[in-house]
């Protein structure tokens, strides 16, 4: 059973999800997949958390929040939302190796520095051998359009997302709920679990 992880650097809730990734990768086959959030919210009509005033607010102080309680250094960084097609861009290039994801989290969401350009990355560049150039190159750009296809044709609505199968867990604060369907997957299957995968919708907004 195919075990995938939807994730793009502009969320810090993703940032934390990735501390909690890496243990499962060391247990199993997961496969890392860099998607543009943006097109994800395009594709399906919605505006980001950070697009919306006073959820914004709510949501970096929640985030900060869950960081402290879970014990993983987090520091915003210079501006959000923010362009994370240069670090997305970078990843690919790396490999998508669980060392360049870490390196890039760490430098935007651990030491709050800007990955929103070339220059502002060049010291991730240079510390994981990938030239300015590839950052521009035809195959990357493909790999993260391919990449995000993928995520809409599997039905992903948001970031991060773990897909174990066909089955979605969108958030950070879901990777228990993901284990135990991961342990046991009867546990999708009892009579309301399955009632409500099919639950009338009652009223549409026009």
């Amino acid at each position: 059973m195919r075990i995938a992880w939807y994730f793009d650097f502009i969320s810090p809730f993703a940032y934390l999800h990735w501390q909690k990734v890496k243990p499962l990768m060391r247990e199993r086959p997961v496969e890392a997949v860099p998607i543009l959030f943006a097109a994800v919210l395009n594709a399906h009509g919605q505006k980001g958390p950070a697009e919306i005033p006073g959820k914004r607010e709510f949501t970096y102080r929640h985030v900060l929040w869950q960081a402290r309680r879970e014990g993983v250094p987090l520091r915003a960084p210079p501006a959000h939302p923010f362009n994370p097609i240069p670090a997305l861009r970078l990843c690919i290039a790396a490999g998508t190796t669980p060392e360049a994801i870490d390196a890039i989290y760490d430098w935007i969401w651990g030491q709050g520095l800007a990955g929103d350009s070339v220059e502002a990355l060049q010291p991730l560049l240079d510390r994981l051998g990938v030239a300015a150039e590839a950052l521009g190159g035809e195959a990357v750009k493909q790999a993260l359009r391919a990449n995000t296809d993928a995520a809409l044709a599997a039905g992903v609505f948001g970031v991060p997302t773990l897909a174990i199968g066909e089955t979605l867990f969108w958030g950070n604060d879901v990777h228990e709920f993901a284990l135990q369907a991961l342990a046991d997957p009867g546990l999708l299957q009892d009579p309301e679990m399955r009632r409500v995968d099919s639950l009338p919708v009652g009223i549409r907004r026009i």
